[in-house]
């Protein structure tokens, strides 16, 4: 599971992929800027994945403890 940076925050990676969307909806962006913005946006997306993913590993080990108990 990757760790994250403590000051990292899962909201403020929705936000930033927010933002570039409506940049790139705009339509006020040079088409190299748009890719950019675009490979920006598929990074932060991942990054919330793999959180997403880590957390719900975290879960389901917890609900495997107390089944347990």
């Amino acid at each position: 599971m990757k760790e994250f940076e403590s000051g990292w925050s899962y909201e403020a990676k929705v936000a930033e992929v927010e933002s570039i969307i409506a940049s790139i909806e705009r339509g006020e962006l040079e088409l190299q800027e748009v890719f950019d913005r675009f490979a920006r946006a598929v990074e932060c997306l991942r990054e919330c994945e793999g959180f997403l993913q880590g957390r719900q590993q975290q879960v389901d080990l917890l609900v495997e403890t107390l089944k347990d108990e």
